[in-house]
C-alpha cells in the first residue's frame, strides 16, 4: 500500500475518491485472527515493535490492520461520518485515522436514535507532547458535532505499575498536569469527565472486577505478552482500562456504546474488552485508530522516554528550535546534491509535522512536497518555518493551559 499520508493531494471530490480507493484497495479484506502483541516484536534491530507500552522501528500500518484484526477505514464510512460532522476533518482527509472496530455499527445505531459516548485517555508518565494531542484534537471534533459526553481516563495506576522508576506520587502529579493540556484544547466541563484512576478507583472497581472475572490469564498473556517477571498489578490492570467503556451506563442508567479515538498501539486493551462486553449486557466498545506521530529521530513514534526526539507542550521556544534543527530529514548531505536530486519528504520527520498538525491547507502541503522533491526548498527553510509554527501554537496553548488551573476541578468525574 502506498504511503497513505499523501491523501492530502486530492483537490476535488473526484480526485479524493480516486486517491483514497487506490490507497485502501489492498486493505479492504477480511482481517485475520488477532495475534499476540508480542508477535510484532522483531528479532532484527530495526524491525517494527508495536505494543501498548513501546513503539519502535518503521510502522507498517497495513500489517497492523492484519495482525490486530481491525478494519480499514473505507471512503464509504468516512463519508457517512462526514455527514454528521459537516465535512472531512484534516485527520480524515490525510489518512491519519485509518482503521476501526465497529465504527459502522455505532453510526448505524446513531441513525436509529441510539447515541454514543466518547472515551479516550492518557498514561501520565511525563509531560504531554504533540503526539498525544493528535487523537485528542479529533476527539473534540467528534464531541462538538455529535454533542456527546467524553470520559477521559488518566491511567496513573498503570504507569506506576509498568515503569519501575516511577513513584506513585509522580504519576498522580503528572495526571493533574496532563489534564491541563486536555482542557487547553477547548473541551468544556459540561460534557467532559476526567477520571483519575488512583483517586477514582471506587467508581471503576466493581466494573473492573466484572471484566477481570471473565478474562483468563492465558488470554491476557497471549494478548499482552506477560512474562513470569510481570508484576500482578500489571496483569490485572487491563480490566481497569476496560471499565470506562461501561461507566456511562453505571452513572446514568443509559446503556449506549462507547467510541474510542486512540492510536493503534492501544488497540489490544479494548480487543479483550469487546469479548467481555456482551456477557455483561453492554455494547462492544468501538474504536477509530490514528497513526502515530513520529519522533524527530529515525523510526518510532514520539515518546516521552526519548525527550530529545519529541516536542513537549511545556518546552520553551529555544528548546523547540533546537529539537527541530536536530531532527532527521529526507534531505541530501549537501546543498548542491539537494538542489540537483531533491529531498525525500516520505522519510522526513519535519514534513510529517506539517502533515499531522502544522499545515491546514492541503494545496500548500502538496506544494511543499513538490518543491522538496524538486530541490527548490532546503531542509533549513522547512525547519525554520516549522519551529516558528510550533512555537506560535505552543505560546497560545500555554496561555490556555494556565487558565485551565482555575477550572480543572469542574472536569473531575466526581464533581
Amino acid at each position: 500500500m502506498e504511503n497513505a499520508s499523501r491523501i492530502f493531494i486530492a483537490y476535488s471530490k473526484r480526485a479524493f475518491l480516486t486517491k483514497f480507493n487506490t490507497l485502501h484497495k489492498n486493505c479492504i479484506r477480511k482481517p485475520t485472527k488477532a495475534r499476540k502483541v508480542q508477535n510484532l516484536v522483531g528479532e532484527e534491530k530495526n524491525e517494527m515493535v508495536v505494543t501498548p507500552w513501546e513503539v519502535r522501528g518503521k510502522v507498517d500500518y497495513e500489517r497492523l490492520i492484519r495482525e490486530f484484526g481491525t478494519q480499514p477505514l473505507t471512503m464509504e464510512l468516512i463519508q457517512k461520518l462526514a455527514k454528521y460532522t459537516g465535512g472531512l476533518h484534516l485527520q480524515l482527509r490525510r489518512g491519519l485515522f485509518f482503521s476501526h472496530r465497529d465504527l459502522d455499527v455505532v453510526l448505524d445505531l446513531y441513525e436509529k436514535g441510539i447515541k454514543f459516548v466518547l472515551y479516550t485517555g492518557r498514561g501520565p508518565s511525563g509531560p504531554v507532547h504533540l503526539g498525544h494531542l493528535v487523537p485528542w484534537i479529533f476527539t473534540k471534533h467528534l464531541q462538538d458535532h455529535f454533542k456527546t459526553r467524553l470520559y477521559f481516563q488518566m491511567t496513573d495506576d498503570e504507569k506506576f505499575l509498568v515503569k519501575d522508576e516511577l513513584e506513585l506520587k509522580e504519576a498522580t502529579n503528572y495526571a493533574y498536569e496532563n489534564a491541563l493540556d486536555l482542557i487547553a484544547l477547548g473541551f468544556e466541563p459540561e460534557n467532559t469527565f476526567i477520571i483519575y484512576d488512583v483517586q477514582d478507583i471506587d467508581l471503576l472497581y466493581d466494573l473492573a472486577l466484572e471484566v477481570a472475572k471473565r478474562i483468563t490469564y492465558s488470554t491476557a498473556r497471549a494478548t499482552f505478552g506477560f512474562q513470569e517477571s510481570t508484576n500482578i498489578g500489571w496483569v490485572f490492570w487491563p480490566a481497569i482500562q476496560a471499565a470506562p467503556c461501561f461507566i456511562h451506563a453505571k452513572l446514568t442508567g443509559e446503556n449506549v456504546p462507547a467510541l474510542i479515538p486512540a492510536a493503534i498501539d492501544q488497540d489490544p486493551y479494548w480487543r479483550i474488552t469487546r469479548d467481555v462486553a456482551p456477557k455483561l449486557g453492554y455494547y462492544k466498545p468501538a474504536q477509530i485508530h490514528c497513526r502515530l506521530l513520529p519522533g524527530l529521530g529515525v523510526g518510532g513514534k514520539m515518546s516521552t522516554s526519548e525527550p530529545e526526539t519529541c516536542i513537549f507542550t511545556i518546552d520553551p521556544p529555544d528548546v523547540v528550535k533546537r529539537k527541530v534543527w536536530n531532527a532527521f530529514t529526507g534531505g541530501k548531505p549537501t546543498v548542491a546534491e539537494q538542489r540537483k536530486m531533491g529531498g525525500d519528504p516520505g522519510i522526513c520527520t519535519i514534513f510529517q509535522y506539517f502533515l499531522f498538525m502544522f499545515e491546514e491547507d492541503d494545496g500548500k502541503l502538496a506544494e511543499r512536497e513538490r518543491r522538496c522533491k524538486a530541490g527548490e526548498i532546503l531542509c533549513g527553510e522547512c525547519k525554520t518555518e516549522l519551529a516558528e509554527r510550533i512555537n506560535s501554537f505552543l505560546e497560545n496553548h500555554k496561555r490556555k493551559r494556565e487558565k485551565a488551573r482555575n477550572v480543572i476541578d469542574k472536569f473531575h468525574i466526581k464533581r
